[in-house]
């Protein structure tokens, strides 16, 4: 007669060799996995509060834009006389190309103008210049520029020279304009409808886009302020 010998199976765990093995592995194991949900827990909850919360100041520099013609100074005509750039010195300037006879782009830009410097604190105004040159100088006086510009606000001065003059002035800041003949005096002027933001250096710090909301005009003046000179 065959003895056979009996030999317990481990149901569903060949891994554990014997029943002590298996009660003392499988507390520590998940023992491990908790303390690892954990640290990853936290680790989570770090990087999220450094992401709401870090916000490191940088130092603001003024640097140039790409793109932006070379400008400089000038001299021109106003009723109370030659007006240089640099005369303006330690202002910011916006500086806008037209001419009176214009029948929409000029009137809706000087307009803009106007709401921008109502917008501007009494000291803000103090510390900011507006000039409309005429590309129009035929036309276009001393006399009756002062006339045109005070219409929309008495803070927005007008100014001219002679053809030679603008033509240099409107290369230095890529300003293209001409002439679209006409009928006598009833003849119409093409020409670029930006403004140009001048820091108080006399560099262009900005070209601002016809059509520009007062309110941002307004912003970009007030950086310019706050920057340093």
């Amino acid at each position: 007669m065959a003895i056979k010998f009996f030999r317990p199976r481990l149901a569903n765990n060949p891994v554990c060799l014997s029943t002590i093995a298996c009660i003392h592995r499988t507390p520590l194991r998940n023992m491990l996995e908790k303390i690892l949900v954990v640290i990853a827990v936290l680790l989570a909850l770090t990087i999220t509060a450094l992401a709401v919360l870090w916000h490191p100041q940088l130092p603001e520099r003024n640097i140039p834009r790409p793109g932006l013609p070379p400008g400089g100074d000038f001299v021109l005509d106003t009723t109370a006389g030659r007006l240089a750039l640099s005369d303006l010195r330690s202002k910011v300037v916006i500086l806008t190309f037209g001419y009176t006879a214009c029948p929409d782009i000029c009137p809706t830009t000087l307009m803009t103008l106007a709401d921008v410097i109502a917008q501007l604190e009494p000291s803000e105004r103090k510390a900011a210049a507006f000039l409309f040159i005429s590309v129009d100088p035929e036309r276009d006086t001393p006399e009756h520029l002062a006339k045109y510009t005070a219409f929309f606000s008495p803070e927005i001065a007008g100014a001219t020279g002679d053809p030679a003059r603008l033509a240099d002035i409107a290369r230095r800041y890529g300003v293209i304009y001409s002439r679209l003949e006409g009928v006598g005096e009833n003849y119409t002027v093409d020409h670029s409808a930006d403004l140009y933001l001048i820091a108080r250096d006399g560099r262009i710090a900005d070209k601002i886009a016809y059509g520009t909301s007062s309110t941002a005009i307004a912003t970009a003046i007030r950086k310019q302020l706050q920057s340093r000179p």
